[in-house]
Order: structure tokens, then sequence, then C-alpha cells
């Protein structure tokens, strides 16, 4: 099942666990498994890694669609009728519908809806709160798969090893995952 990455696992990784100058085996393993059809994210996601005008800003950029989903078709347009109505019919605080439905999350969620994919991200859920529509929250309510990036990691088996250089040209980690 393919996973769609939230906004959050991309600038967490650079800032925290996986730097661009630190570890680009993170990295290399992302392209790798975009390119092999099991991670993604949309073309909002991009959009706003690309606004950061950062190191991870460059390499979003150089992702394209391959990497950052397209606008939705009509599968997806259908899902995000569902994950809106859901969201609005929730009682949360009208700032916060609008919020979520203008921001890359309702189409993480909707995407992954209509595809069938696992959404991951670092966020947890908060039911009680009508101050912020969460992630976890809608997904839950309409059947989605949400799991961390190092669930997503574990179950992919990825291995950051040290040894041979990486595609982004630094030498010291080598990037494997199980075929």
């Amino acid at each position: 099942m393919p996973y769609l990455l939230d906004t959050n696992i991309f600038i967490e990784a650079k800032n925290r666990y996986y730097g661009l100058d630190f570890c680009p085996a993170f990295w290399d393993w992302l392209v790798e498994c975009n390119d092999g059809g099991i991670v993604f994210s949309v073309e909002k996601v991009g959009e706003e890694l690309i606004a950061g005008a950062d190191d991870l800003a460059l390499w979003a950029s150089q992702r394209g669609s391959a990497f950052f989903l397209e606008p939705p078709d009509p599968g997806i347009v259908a899902a995000l009728s569902t994950v809106s109505q859901w969201v609005m019919g929730r009682g949360y605080d009208p700032s916060a519908c609008a919020t979520f439905l203008s921001a890359a999350d309702y189409y993480l969620v909707g995407h992954a809806l209509a595809e069938q994919c696992v959404l991951v991200t670092h966020e947890r859920g908060a039911a009680e709160s009508r101050k912020r529509v969460k992630i976890p929250d809608v997904c839950g309510a309409v059947g989605v798969e949400v799991i961390t990036p190092f669930d997503m990691l574990r179950r992919e088996g990825a291995r950051f090893q040290l040894g041979a250089p990486s595609r982004l040209g630094h030498s010291g980690l080598s990037v494997s995952s199980p075929a």
C-alpha cells in the first residue's frame, strides 16, 4: 500500500532527525521509494515546502509531479467531498474548518481515501478539541490508516548504513530497502 507524507514529515526530518547535510540516505530512500511507487505526497505539500526557500525547498522543487501528485482526478474529488462533509458536520469552529479545507491536510486525506494510501504524519489526534481539525481524527472517521514516519521506515525495512556514497553526492551512508 502506498504512503502519502504530510508536510511535517519533511520539515521535522530536515530540522531534527535526518538533516539533508548529515543524513542524505533518508532523502535518497524517499526518492527510491517514490521511483518504486511506494512513497508520495500531494502538490499542496510540495507548494508548502517550496515556500520555505531553503535546502528543503530546493529538494522539493527537484521532485516534480512524480513525487508531489497533481490536482485530484474525479475519484479523488468524490473523496474530498466525503472529507469536507465529515469536517463540516462535526461541530468544529468555522475558522478551524476553513483552515483545514484550505490546507494540504485536506488534500492528503482525500487522496489517501480515494487511492487507499496510508497517511504518514507526526500529528496526533485531538478529538475533543473544536479549535483545530487534526489529520488523525479525520482519517479515523473516514477509514484511512495513519502512521508515523518511524512506523513507515520499519514496515518498509529501511536501512541507513555507513558505507557507499549516496545519490546526493555525500559519502558515508548507503540506503537499502528489502525487495
